[in-house]
C-alpha cells in the first residue's frame, strides 16, 4: 500500500517543538567526567527531522521558539542555512535560554545523554504563536513527544494538531520520549495516547510505546490494533538492531532488518529514521521502502559523530542500500 499525499503544498513537512543545542564529547571512550571538549550541533527531534528532511531534498519549515541569545541565533542560522523556513520560529523575549544536551560516548554500546531542560525556551511556545494558515501549506504536521511534557508547548500542540486536522493536513507523531520535564509516567502516557489517537502516522521504538502504554507487557500487534482503531494509517514500531515493523490499517504487516554499520554512537538514529521514512513516503516509494530508507539513514548517522550535521543525503542512502543487496 502506498500513502498519498497533496501535492499543491508549499512544504512537504513542517515540524513543531524543540530546536536545542547538542554537545557531543569529540573524546572518545571516555567517561563525561573526564571529558574536557565538545562540538556544538543544532538538536532536538523535530529540528533534526526537519533538518534530515531538507538534507533529502524536501520542502520544510519548523514552528518552534527560541532564546534570544547566541545560541538561539545560532540554531536558526544553522536551519536557515541548510534550507529550514525559519519563519515561524519564535523569539523568547522573557529571558528563557535554549536546552542543552551533553552527550558522552563511552563506547559504541555505551552512550549517554546530560539534558539540561528546565525553563527551556521551546517549551514555552504559546498556541497564539501557531499558526493555521502555515500549516494548511504542509502535506504532513510531525510533532513528537517532548513537546507535550509542558504547558503551554502543550497547548501548542494541540492546537497545531487542531489546525492540521480542520486543513486535512496528515499528522505524524514521533514519540521522541525523554524523560526529563515529565512529572510522572501516568502523565506520560496520557499525552501520549492523546497524541497517537490523533496521528495517522506513528513512528517510535518498541520502548516508547511502552512508555504511551504505560505498560510492557503488549507485544507489537496489540499496540498496533489498539491505534490503528483511532486515526492511524501506519504505525511503526522499530526495535533496534532487529530491525523494524509496520502495522497499516487494511492489515498488512512489513517488515525491514537493521543495516550493519560501523557505531561510533547510538544517538541521532531515530530521527534520521524518520526523515528518511517520510522522505520515502513523499516520493510514492512503498512502505517496505520506505522502512529501508529509514534503516540505512539511521546506520549512517550513527557511524558519524553529530545528529543533525551527519543527516545523510539520498545518494548516500541508496548506496548503502545497493551495496547491502550486493551481499545478499
Amino acid at each position: 500500500m502506498g500513502f498519498t499525499f497533496a501535492t499543491d503544498k508549499r512544504f512537504d513537512v513542517i515540524a513543531v517543538g524543540r530546536a536545542c543545542i547538542d554537545l557531543n564529547a569529540t573524546e572518545y571512550n571516555r567517561p563525561m567526567e573526564e571529558t574536557m571538549t565538545f562540538s556544538k550541533y543544532v538538536g532536538g527531534s523535530p529540528a533534526n527531522i526537519a533538518i534530515g528532511s531538507s538534507k533529502l531534498g524536501l520542502k520544510t519549515g519548523f514552528i518552534g521558539k527560541l532564546s534570544d541569545d547566541q545560541h538561539g541565533r545560532f540554531i536558526q542560522s544553522y536551519m536557515d542555512r541548510v534550507g529550514v523556513d525559519t519563519s515561524q520560529m519564535v523569539t523568547d523575549t522573557e529571558g528563557r535560554k535554549s536546552g542543552l544536551t551533553f552527550t558522552e560516548i563511552k563506547s559504541p554500546e555505551e552512550c549517554s545523554i546530560l539534558m539540561y531542560r528546565t525553563d527551556v525556551a521551546d517549551l514555552y511556545l504559546r498556541p497564539e504563536e501557531v499558526s493555521e494558515g502555515y500549516i494548511a501549506q504542509a502535506k504532513m504536521l510531525l510533532i513528537s513527544g517532548t513537546a507535550l511534557a509542558q504547558s503551554p508547548s502543550r497547548e501548542a500542540v494541540f492546537q497545531a494538531v487542531d489546525y492540521a486536522k480542520r486543513q486535512g493536513v496528515p499528522i505524524v507523531f514521533e514519540l521522541d520520549h525523554r524523560p526529563y520535564t515529565w512529572q510522572s509516567a501516568e502523565e506520560t502516557s496520557v499525552y501520549y495516547k492523546w497524541a497517537a489517537e490523533q496521528a495517522n502516522i506513528v513512528i517510535g521504538t518498541r520502548d516508547e510505546y511502552n512508555i504511551l502504554e504505560n505498560h510492557e507487557g503488549n507485544n507489537d500487534e496489540q499496540t498496533a490494533e489498539s491505534l490503528l482503531a483511532y486515526r492511524a494509517e501506519l504505525v511503526v514500531i522499530k526495535h533496534g538492531v532487529d530491525g523494524s515493523v509496520a502495522f497499516e490499517k487494511n492489515g498488512a504487516i512489513t517488515r525491514a532488518k537493521a543495516y550493519p554499520s560501523k557505531v561510533l554512537k547510538t544517538f541521532g538514529a531515530g530521527d534520521s529514521y524518520a526523515s528518511a521514512f517520510l522522505y520515502a513516503l513523499l516520493n510514492e516509494k512503498s512502505v517496505r521502502e520506505a522502512l529501508q530508507f529509514g534503516g540505512a539513514s539511521a546506520a549512517i548517522v550513527v557511524s558519524k559523530h553529530s545528529s543533525s550535521e551527519a543527516m545523510p543525503t539520498v545518494e548516500e542512502i541508496e548506496a548503502l542500500l545497493a551495496k547491502h543487496e550486493q551481499r545478499v
